[in-house]
């Protein structure tokens, strides 16, 4: 669409350009006698004219180069194209204002047709240009917050602390052994795995052998005679 309205663009400024030199030439009365063409009165107006159409001329050349400039000019120049064939029509065709020969209402009615076709032609196509824009920005901020809510999920995933898991060392070793006292030197050990039985208290045989003595002493001395007493 956009390389359409460039062309139509194009075709404005020769339109322009050729009304504006036209326009210039009008202190030239025989020009204006030999086309059978109403010269402006008074001349002023004319040059005046030419100027403004020259350079909507070249501001339509220039909108049709840079794509900045290609929409709103292009708008504004269909507009000024279809509103000047009508009125074109309505005064020269429809009030005979001014008075032109047949051959010069018919130079006039086509100027002024196609003016009012190109002029609608190059609304329609920067109406379509213009959506067409906005479809693709509102599809480039779609794809922009997509992009960026990708990248924030993104950063939360990477930031999320993963589960620590600690590895506890299993006990291989054997445990200590304490001997008790009354444990021989050549009894077995007792194994880790297996429970511990209590030692038995044994009494040694010496201290056994004392004992008796003392019993043995005791009985001695309770049956042995007593000396007499003396008064």
């Amino acid at each position: 669409m956009k390389p359409l309205l460039r062309v139509v663009l194009i075709v404005d400024a020769l339109i322009l350009l050729g009304f504006g030199v036209l326009f210039l030439l009008t202190p030239w009365a025989s020009l204006y006698n030999a086309l059978q063409l109403v010269q402006p009165q008074p001349v002023l107006v004319g040059l005046v004219l030419g100027v403004v159409l020259l350079g909507m001329s070249w501001l339509a050349a220039r909108a049709a180069f840079d794509g900045a400039m290609t929409l709103p000019v292009g708008r504004v120049a269909g507009h000024i194209n279809w509103i000047s064939g009508v009125l074109m029509l309505v005064w020269l065709i429809g009030l005979h204002t001014p008075r032109l020969t047949g051959f010069g209402q018919l130079i006039a009615g086509g100027i002024g047709a196609w003016l009012i076709v190109i002029g609608f032609g190059g609304v329609r196509l920067a109406g379509a240009v213009r959506r067409r824009e906005k479809a693709q920005a509102a599809g480039a901020a779609s794809a922009r917050r997509s992009a960026r809510s990708d990248a924030r999920s993104a950063a939360k995933s990477e930031v999320r602390p993963e589960p620590v898991t600690r590895t506890v060392p299993l006990f291989t070793g054997t445990l200590p052994v304490t001997a008790t006292p009354a444990a021989t030197t050549s009894g077995p050990v007792a194994s880790p795995a297996q429970p511990q039985q209590p030692a038995v208290a044994q009494t040694p045989a010496p201290a056994q052998s004392a004992d008796d003595a003392r019993h043995a002493a005791r009985d001695e001395a309770a049956h042995a005679p007593r000396p007499p007493l003396h008064g």
